[in-house]
């Protein structure tokens, strides 16, 4: 999964059903605009507000719709759960699955390698572990990061800390061939200096074109320009994150794509928040 990948937002109607037909048409927009892969059911996918079937039968939506890798976001508390939703995003399409660390109790980092591996070894397709702690308040040590690495289904990591110290870290104690993705869209740039193969990144939603000109940038050996472009993205990235999901269907639909409107409890932007936002997305996309 080198290059550059979203985390798909998941459009839905105003009953708040899913919107497959505008799910396929903004997946096949994402990729023509440059995208290497794509991430159904990540967090900005609203993946936690979706039910099990409906997980697969997006996933699925989205493997028919483009010619690329896709990654399914199918992580949960449980190893027993997480196998099955394993399974059946393989069924549906998916390349590899990114599985959030397990996080509602206190597990510790000996029991979160131990549940990779467990995962790993029943998974049918390879598992790329999800270290997310703005949502989950855990964060994956590079050591069990690095303790994981060399089984031989668990492909990569992605990184959302920010902490490129730790990005860093992990990328000295890997194999060259794990995969290691940066999770924040305004440490990208850095995140590919510091060696990453690339990212999956939530602003590449709505600025694909420019998010992916980054990782070409840097492959080409233009780091200088790569760190240009992102530093352009910061505002934007920043202004979406502060907002969450809401926010990131506000700006995709500004860039004329069906994002459809946000689930309950989410509740979209206020006319106010829709207008400053409509700026930032014109100024930097």
């Amino acid at each position: 999964m080198h290059g550059t990948g979203a985390p798909v937002v998941t459009p839905f109607d105003e009953e708040g059903a899913v919107d497959h037909d505008a799910l396929a048409e903004l997946a096949r927009w994402q990729v023509d605009a440059g995208l290497d892969f794509l991430v159904p059911c990540g967090s900005t996918s609203e993946a936690p507000l979706l039910t099990a079937d409906e997980r697969e039968r997006v996933v699925e939506t989205v493997a028919a719709a483009v010619d690329c890798p896709v990654v399914a976001g199918t992580g949960t508390e449980s190893l027993r759960a997480s196998v099955d939703a394993a399974e059946r995003a393989a069924a549906a399409g998916a390349d590899a699955v990114l599985a959030v660390t397990p996080h509602y109790y206190d597990y510790g980092q000996d029991r979160l390698a131990e549940f990779y591996r467990d995962l790993a070894d029943d998974s049918p397709v390879p598992v790329y572990l999800y270290s997310v702690p703005p949502y989950t308040d855990v964060a994956l040590d590079p050591e069990t990061v690095a303790a994981v690495a060399t089984h031989d289904n668990v492909a990569g990591i992605k990184d959302s800390s920010g902490d490129l110290t730790r990005l860093q870290r992990t990328v000295a104690r890997v194999p060259d061939d794990f995969d290691v993705l940066v999770g924040s869209g305004s440490v990208f740039a850095h995140g590919l200096d510091a060696g990453a193969a690339g990212g999956i990144v939530a602003v590449a939603n709505v600025a694909p074109e420019r998010v992916s000109e980054v990782y070409s940038r840097h492959r080409a050996g233009d780091e200088a320009e790569a760190r240009r472009i992102n530093r352009d993205l910061v505002d934007l990235d920043r202004a979406l994150v502060a907002h969450g999901a809401p926010g990131f269907k506000a700006a995709v639909r500004e860039r004329g794509q069906p994002a459809g409107q946000p689930r309950r409890p989410f509740q979209p932007l206020d006319d106010d928040e829709r207008a400053a936002l409509a700026e930032i997305v014109a100024d930097r996309t």
